[in-house]
């Protein structure tokens, strides 16, 4: 079983000043599930290397058991300071995909040729793909083989407004994750503001924030 995990590779929150990157729990979480099931796990980023860190995820009111197990695991550090460039990716070697969030990916992943690429791979070769918190963003421009939104008609969930609004970033992000998977013809359904949220619609996977990272790790192996 071969797992391929795409990560940001953008650092910069807009014109703020401040740094953005992936969320920690966002990837450890996930990362660990896939890793205890026995998969074997490949990172990606557009650029390849070390991916940026959102510092926030990495404060001390954000750690998890999962987070704190990748502090004390030298492999996975080495692993995620080595990821492959993205455009070295082939997907036909991968049975399914995932991508952390992050506010990150609403710059890069969201416009990034080959990450569209891949996620329509995935979408018209039936390939489990999940995606958590911002990065179900990152499918705005994907399409079905038809031409329409690669979320048109699909039950789906993501980052909501008014989550956007508590950390004070909805005039930050070039887009509102809810807004977009609605404006794209998404069903979007959503649970109370940073409370567990997963849903699969065939064998797309989407989580509504951090503490949905673990779940839909879970859906996304119960698809495999």
């Amino acid at each position: 079983m071969k797992i391929l995990m795409v990560l940001t590779s953008h650092d910069q929150l807009g014109d703020t000043g401040k740094k953005t990157g992936f969320w920690l729990e966002e990837f450890a979480a996930p990362y660990y599930r896939f890793v205890d099931a026995g998969a074997e796990v490949t990172l990606a980023t557009p650029k390849g290397g070390q991916p940026p860190l959102d510092p926030v995820s990495d404060s001390p009111d954000a750690q998890t058991p999962d987070t704190e197990r990748f502090r004390d695991d030298s492999d996975a550090q080495k692993l995620l300071a080595s990821t492959v460039r993205l455009t070295e990716i082939k997907p036909d070697e991968y049975d399914a995909i995932f991508y952390p969030g992050g506010h990150g990916p609403l710059w890069d992943l969201a416009e990034d040729p080959a990450s569209i690429k891949l996620i329509e791979y995935c979408y018209e070769h039936d390939k489990p793909l999940g995606l958590v918190c911002h990065a179900p963003g990152v499918l705005r421009h994907a399409r079905q083989p038809d031409g329409r939104p690669l979320v048109s008609g699909k039950h789906v969930t993501g980052f909501s407004n008014t989550e956007e609004e508590a950390v004070q970033l909805t005039q930050v992000v070039p887009f509102l994750v809810e807004d977009t998977l609605k404006d794209h013809g998404g069903q979007y359904s959503k649970a109370d503001d940073f409370q567990e949220h997963v849903v699969t619609d065939h064998k797309l996977v989407t989580g509504q924030n951090p503490p949905s990272s673990a779940a839909s790790a879970a859906a996304l192996l119960k698809l495999l």
